[in-house]
């Protein structure tokens, strides 16, 4: 039997938000974004460490991220308002997990955390990771010292599994602790992401969710 091909979501939608695969004109948009954070950021996320960066290294960036999803190596995706005129923060679905699973990360501009961006972000990246592409875990990882992080899975419906020690570098290479989470497949129907209102597109437009 001929395999059905994998045709990732390149645009979601929900009720307050795009995500969606960047595009290197999205550059302007990805610098003010991360420049008007760092302080935010620099806690939580080593690479904010090497920022700001000038925008021609953003756009070398977002050509590589746009590059590696093409080719389904990795699905990288910017949060925008619904007009796509700001971003609000970063996220992905990342195939670093291994087989048959997906990692998913994120961020949120300084000035939108508190609105539940990530949650929502987060439940609809868990749609498409186990309604689109199909996979049997989802993960989501995060310092255990990074509350608001923390309770973005808990409120999905994810299960603590374990906190690894000195797990991932941070900004100067030591170790830190890292929460696992985890939602299989056999339990998402019954978790709150399975009902979050998520339309998601293929390439060229053709809805997939």
């Amino acid at each position: 039997m001929e395999r059905t091909p994998h045709r990732p979501a390149y645009r979601i939608e929900t009720p307050r938000l795009v995500i969606r695969c960047y595009h290197p004109g999205d550059a302007p948009l990805l610098m003010a974004a991360i420049d008007e954070s760092l302080d935010h950021l620099r806690p939580w996320m080593s690479w904010a460490h090497q920022q700001p960066e000038p925008l021609q290294a953003k756009i070398d960036r977002i050509r590589v991220w746009r590059g590696r999803f093409d080719l389904d190596d990795d699905y990288i995706y910017g949060i925008f308002n619904p007009d796509e005129t700001r971003l609000l923060g970063g996220t992905g679905l990342h195939t670093r997990a291994g087989p048959d699973a997906r990692e998913i990360g994120y961020w949120i501009h300084a000035d939108q955390i508190n609105q539940g961006l990530a949650t929502e972000t987060a439940a609809a990246l868990t749609r498409v990771a186990i309604e689109v592409d199909g996979v049997r875990r989802v993960e989501i990882q995060c310092d255990p010292a990074n509350a608001r992080s923390a309770a973005v899975p808990r409120k999905l419906g994810f299960t603590h599994e374990a906190t690894l020690r000195d797990r991932r570098p941070d900004a100067r290479g030591v170790p830190r602790d890292s929460m696992i989470w985890t939602l299989f497949s056999g339990d998402y129907p019954d978790s709150p992401a399975a009902v979050a209102p998520v339309q998601a597109f293929d390439v060229i437009g053709r809805r997939l969710l």
